[in-house]
């Protein structure tokens, strides 16, 4: 055994890789549960007492040896087998691309195209105070809004809640800033709301407010039809009087889609209109209650839900599939 011993001496001297794999397999042959110093320890037992000695130390020399030889093509791996094996420019996995999601597609373009006509981009908090989400825009005391079953309240004494409209955004800007304003606030909005096809506790909204003097409900009119001309390729539109504590008076925008398809139907309810917006003369006294001359400026206020226009745009009929994250639902919008 120690003419084996002294054999296998000599081939882990003379031992060289030229990959890990080999490296691995030389390891596994001598440190190995099964490996070769392992079976000369257990056959050890097995030698005759005035051979033990040498025959120990030969076991300990090779165990060194295999040691020596390991930690000498571990520290040339790196430097040497990895250069001429492996290309490390190569990236590690593919690298899967997006797509913007189908809200911000629709969000952009709106903004485009109010953008195109004069407004800018204003945000403000999610988390909202009573005097900017309600007091501030003419809400009373007891508008439904209030209720806890319509709003996320965080604390109370004082209110403190999820917005529910970004219009807050309006008044903070308005506090800030004299006319001329001309601008939009989109945003994540909260409501109360049970989670159904056409409905959700979480959407989007973008909302538009101008402000000057001599501003008309002709303006408005004129403002809105050249909006949905340019989203949808389609002018028309009927206005429906409503009522909006913040404007007076007040309206509700539909437009007019048509019947084409079954989705047509769901969304329109059979009708071919779809409601797509409110909007209004800014009441004078939001433009009060944020230190604005209301016999001087006067001004309009539209707001729309983004997930209303998206649905109707990309012929989807459950709001739930926005806030899913299904990939098979992201995917379609690749190209978009």
């Amino acid at each position: 055994m120690i003419e084996k011993i002294e054999e296998l001496l000599v081939e882990v001297n003379g031992f060289n890789a030229t990959s890990k794999e080999d490296i691995e397999n030389f390891r596994i042959k001598y440190n190995g549960k099964k490996g070769v110093l392992n079976d000369f320890f257990e056959k050890f037992k097995e030698v005759p007492n005035d051979q033990k000695k040498e025959f120990g130390q030969k076991i300990n020399t090779l165990k060194q040896a295999v040691a020596v030889k390991l930690e000498d093509l571990k520290n040339s791996s790196e430097s040497s087998i990895v250069v001429e094996k492996e290309d490390l420019t190569r990236p590690a996995f593919p690298l899967e691309l997006g797509s913007r999601h189908p809200i911000n597609l629709v969000k952009n373009r709106i903004i485009e195209i109010f953008k195109s006509i004069g407004f800018a981009v204003a945000d403000g908090p999610e988390i909202e105070d009573d005097w900017h989400n309600f007091t501030a825009l003419n809400l009373p005391e007891y508008h439904p809004a209030r209720d806890m079953q319509d709003t996320f309240f965080i604390e109370q004494n004082p209110d403190i809640l999820l917005r529910t409209h970004t219009s807050s955004v309006q008044t903070r800007f308005m506090e800030e800033n004299q006319p001329p304003i001309r601008i939009l606030s989109p945003g994540r909005v909260f409501r109360n709301e049970a989670i159904s096809s056409r409905s959700h506790c979480i959407f989007h909204q973008i909302e538009g407010l101008y402000i000057d003097e001599n501003v008309s409900f002709a303006d408005l009119k004129q403002t809105i039809q050249f909006f949905t001309t340019e989203l949808f390729g389609k002018s028309k539109i009927r206005m429906r009087p409503s009522f909006f504590p913040f404007t007076e008076p007040s309206a509700e925008i539909d437009v007019y889609w048509g019947l084409n398809s079954e989705t047509d139907y769901r969304i329109t309810k059979g009708t071919g209109w779809l409601e797509i917006m409110g909007c209004g003369m800014v009441d004078p006294a939001v433009l009060k209650n944020v230190n604005i001359d209301s016999e001087k400026y006067s001004g309009y206020a539209f707001g729309m839900g983004i997930e209303r226009i998206t649905m109707l745009l990309y012929q989807m009929s459950d709001i739930r599939m926005f806030f899913e994250n299904d990939i098979r639902t992201l995917e379609q919008f690749k190209t978009l």
